[in-house]
């Protein structure tokens, strides 16, 4: 049986509620993401020449119908389908050593079985050519797609990315 994409979407966050009765600190899985001291990776710098974390997490949710919907600032919904650069680690949508479609996270993963930010803090990546998996941050540039309606809860989307150094 192949491993859908979608599938792997929504028990990432299906995994996040599950940790959230295994008493894990609520800051995980919500919000743009809680850097936990103890892990070997620093936080991520600020750049000048990438999208910060700081300014997609201003994005604001309530709920309407049975459903969450976002609303972002005016700085924010200026980027969409715009020609971006941002800056996260890897959270691998498929097995394989490398990969074209992937979420990024503001923060690295802590817990093998939790979501390490709420939608806010996470873009999903979809790449012209492969990405190699690694745990330390990668850089993306693509167009940004800033998303209102997404079927999976997401608000960022990157499309036709390429791996930057």
């Amino acid at each position: 049986m192949k491993f859908k994409p979608a599938l792997a979407i929504a028990l990432t966050f299906g995994l996040a509620a599950a940790c959230a009765f295994a008493q894990v600190p609520p800051a995980i899985g919500q919000g743009p993401g809680y850097h936990d001291p103890r892990s070997p990776f620093k936080p991520l710098e600020e750049r000048a020449d990438i999208v910060s974390w700081k300014l997609l997490s201003q994005v604001t949710a309530k709920a309407e119908k049975k459903k969450i919907v976002p609303t972002f600032p005016a700085t924010v919904q200026a980027l969409d389908r715009k020609t971006v650069k941002v800056q996260g680690f890897m959270m691998p949508l498929e097995a394989g050593d490398k990969q074209q479609h992937f979420l990024l996270s503001s923060v690295p993963t802590t817990c093998a079985f939790c979501v390490p930010a709420g939608p806010e803090g996470l873009v999903e990546v979809r790449t012209k050519k492969p990405v190699r998996y690694t745990l330390e941050p990668v850089v993306v540039e693509g167009q940004l797609a800033v998303l209102t309606d997404d079927p999976y809860g997401l608000y960022y989307r990157v499309d036709d990315g390429n791996a930057v150094n």
